[in-house]
């Protein structure tokens, strides 16, 4: 699917040029951040430049463990029209408050110059190297409304209707769903009629994506978070019934959401895929596995197609200097299934299996157009530590952390105070049994217990030196995304 026109992709082009000039032809990386709500963007991103900063613990990240990292420095952003990633704002959030910041709400930039030394003699001999790494974060709900592109109002209509109809949303679709059967798409446009029957289209979307439900296919994605375009025409919209052969009369309600679907997407989705999005280099897309896993199988079928969506978006191929400069292509895309740390380390082989089996067909369109694409079960920051305890006669293997003040479990409200050693259970072997109806008379997979966790405390050394965050696979998922440009 094609996303751009023939002006699309010379500006485009234009933009990567302009780029290119400020830099003046130093090495850069675009370096895309983006995942579901709750996925744990703000803390990635926080985590990996804290770690390269404050020379982490990063044993299998080649130039930290071969001792060629030399620093890391942030630098003014490639754009000052975005806003700036809050780095230092969001760690005193994690070590001085022990909370964790904000998700993210908006697109934001940060420039991370990192200095090293060449893996080989020649270019050691040209003396020390750089790389700017350009971090672009930006809400994974924005990806969702990419396909939108494509799309028509009629068969966004028709879509979103047959999600809504399915058995799992039909009860927090049913106001949505009775107040657009009241009305008549043909009949007169009516812009009060129009404001309401959006209201309750958005809180069905919020509905599917917060609470126990878990879901993941909720576009349009700026209507969970319309910034400073709340209340605009362009995000005041909803599917609607119309048979297949019906035509809508200019001045019909059925006209007035159409020409306000269009709006959206010239106004809201198309500019940030010509500006943002089609201008990156790596990808690393954050998915929370374990929410889904408590919402159930049908909260993990939804996931699946959600991320075929997302990567259905992404445009990959074979990096080459002249592309960098006219059109990009992420040659990299990294799908991290976060919150490791909620697992004993037995059972994250088994939460990689789960996310290659929600990525399967997205991963197999990636790799075929030439872009190499990684799996890794991660905690950016690890909350928790691990121990065995017995019970029964039985030992458990457990993780101990202190539960977020406001948790609930087995009925026990926590304080933010209290530390608990807690069984979260087993992943099957088998991701497939997490996906298919049990059969008759088969138990059904126990589910994994999910608590949320507060940040860790920072660790000091007997000398008095903070050491960086704790964390679990992020310097694998560095190497995976940038190692190679610091070779």
């Amino acid at each position: 699917m094609s996303f751009t026109t023939l002006s699309d992709e010379a500006r485009i082009a234009l933009d990567n040029m302009a780029d290119f000039a400020w830099s003046l032809g130093s090495p850069s990386l675009r370096l895309g951040v983006t995942g579901l709500s709750r996925a744990g963007k703000t803390v990635f991103i926080t985590a990996l430049v804290h770690n390269l900063i404050h020379g982490g613990r990063l044993p299998m990240f080649a130039p930290w463990r071969t001792g060629r990292l030399n620093g890391a420095d942030i630098r003014p952003q490639l754009h000052p029209g975005v806003p700036t990633f809050d780095y230092r704002g969001h760690v005193r959030q994690l070590t001085d408050a022990r909370v964790w910041p904000d998700s993210t709400r908006q697109i934001s930039e940060l420039r991370l110059s990192i200095a090293y030394d060449s893996a080989t003699f020649f270019g050691r001999s040209l003396g020390r190297g750089k790389l700017d790494l350009d971090i672009v974060d930006y809400p994974g709900e924005w990806l969702l409304d990419l396909p939108l592109l494509g799309k028509d109002f009629r068969g966004f209509s028709r879509e979103t209707l047959e999600r809504a109809r399915e058995p799992r949303r039909t009860a927090i679709a049913a106001d949505w769903l009775t107040h657009a059967s009241g009305l008549d798409p043909l009949g007169p446009a009516d812009d009060e009629a129009a404001g309401r029957l959006h209201e309750l289209f958005a809180a069905y979307l919020g509905a599917a994506r917060g609470g126990n439900l878990a879901l993941s296919m909720v576009p349009p994605g700026r209507f969970l978070m319309p910034g400073d375009l709340a209340g605009s025409p362009a995000l005041t919209f909803s599917p609607l019934d119309l048979p297949e052969s019906g035509e809508a009369p200019r001045d019909s309600l059925w006209a007035l959401m159409e020409s306000r679907f269009e709006a959206y997407k010239d106004v809201v989705v198309r500019p940030f895929f010509r500006t943002h999005f089609a201008r990156l280099d790596r990808q690393v897309v954050l998915v929370d596995v374990l929410s889904a896993l408590n919402g159930g199988r049908e909260a993990l079928l939804d996931l699946e197609v959600a991320l075929g969506e997302i990567l259905g978006c992404f445009r990959p191929g074979h990096s080459s200097w002249l592309g960098q400069v006219l059109t990009r292509r992420i040659d990299r895309i990294l799908f991290a299934a976060t919150k490791a740390d909620h697992l004993h380390h037995t059972s994250h082989d088994r939460l990689e299996l789960v996310l290659r089996r929600l990525t399967d067909r997205a991963i197999a369109r990636a790799s075929f157009s030439g872009a190499e694409v990684d799996v890794k079960a991660i905690a950016a920051v690890r909350a928790t530590r691990e121990a065995t305890v017995r019970r029964g006669g039985e030992s458990l293997p457990c993780i101990v952390g202190v539960p977020q003040e406001g948790e609930l479990f087995d009925d026990h409200l926590y304080d933010g105070r209290e530390e608990i050693a807690l069984f979260p259970g087993d992943l099957p072997e088998n991701p497939q049994a997490l996906f298919r109806e049990p059969e008759a008379g088969e138990a059904a997979v126990d589910p994994v217990r999910f608590l949320r966790f507060r940040p860790p405390p920072v660790e000091v050394t007997a000398e008095g030196v903070s050491l960086s965050l704790p964390h679990i696979r992020l310097d694998r998922a560095l190497d995976f995304l940038i190692g190679d440009r610091l070779a």
